[in-house]
């Protein structure tokens, strides 16, 4: 037996992490956002975020500005209140070892440790505030946290990329601000090319090659000299579920016609057979041609 969040138990947690990054927004988080950036199915979402209600983690509003809030700062909520809100009570109601025998009824041989070991897990889950785990993951985001043993440790390469656009800075703009209705074929596309590339490099048949299955695309960050829209996929195929790409469409204008679309960020190649295939210089290869392809089909998007 290992410890793993239940479906419902992943999706609330994922869910939380969103209303945690959005805490200091200034309208609620909806549900189609929220759907988008955590993977959360759009027919399950609402029960998810009535989890969070329900235990008193999230509140909602309704009407045309309506969506859903964190009750408190992300510093004031611990993993252990989210986990349970989806999980229910991590303390079991009865014997870990059943109703038998029945002259074990008070208690049994493993009870102690069994309880020994639940506290410890409560322990360490209340111990972990929701703004620790948001500042995980921004660190995630960024490449630059790391856990040795985790599924997303293995060999990432930086990528930067740019590619002009022959269109005014504001259109492309207000394009990429619609970008969650149009970007995500243009992300399979590419990613659908770098396999391909994969093939021809790495060893046997496609089996193993993967398909996008999530696409988040953060809200647009202006600045002085160039505007930043945050950009992450991940896929799956047969080694598992891992990141593909994390990192930040950057968007300045060239002149009053041009515009410069760039990405900085870091590639993952997938686990497995494939990503093992590949030595540094295979690895940065695949990267390029990702990263370039992504861009292309973005200009072409945002020039017709």
């Amino acid at each position: 037996m290992r410890l793993k969040l239940s479906k419902r138990g992943d999706y609330v947690v994922r869910s939380a992490i969103a209303l945690a990054h959005s805490y200091d927004a200034p309208s609620p988080k909806k549900l189609r956002q929220i759907s988008l950036e955590m993977g959360v199915p759009r027919t399950f979402v609402s029960q998810i975020l009535g989890d969070l209600v329900q235990a008193g983690i999230a509140t909602s509003f309704f009407g045309a500005n309506g969506g859903y809030r964190l009750t408190r700062s992300p510093g004031e909520i611990t993993l252990l209140e989210i986990v349970e809100a989806g999980e229910g009570p991590l303390e079991p109601d009865t014997c870990v070892l059943g109703d038998e025998p029945c002259h074990w009824e008070s208690v049994c041989p493993v009870h102690e440790t069994w309880a020994s070991a639940t506290g410890a897990l409560r322990a360490e889950l209340s111990g972990t505030s929701l703004a620790t785990l948001v500042e995980r993951d921004r660190l995630i985001a960024a490449g630059d946290y790391h856990v040795i043993g985790h599924r997303r440790g293995g060999a990432s390469v930086e990528v930067t990329d740019a590619i002009q656009v022959e269109r005014p800075l504001e259109g492309v703009l207000a394009h990429l601000a619609r970008a969650e209705e149009w970007l995500a074929p243009h992300v399979a596309a590419a990613g659908e090319e770098s396999e391909e590339l994969l093939v021809k490099v790495g060893p046997g048949a496609p089996g193993w090659l993967a398909k996008t299955v999530r696409v988040h695309l953060g809200e647009l960050q202006r600045a002085p000299s160039s505007t930043v829209i945050p950009l992450a996929w991940e896929a799956t195929g047969s080694s598992g579920f891992f990141p593909r790409l994390d990192g930040q469409l950057r968007v300045r204008a060239l002149d009053e016609q041009r515009t410069e679309v760039g990405f900085v960020g870091h590639y993952q190649p997938p686990l497995g057979r494939a990503g093992a295939a590949l030595d540094d210089v295979l690895l940065a290869r695949v990267a390029r041609a990702t990263i370039r392809s992504l861009l292309r089909r973005i200009a072409r998007a945002l020039e017709d």
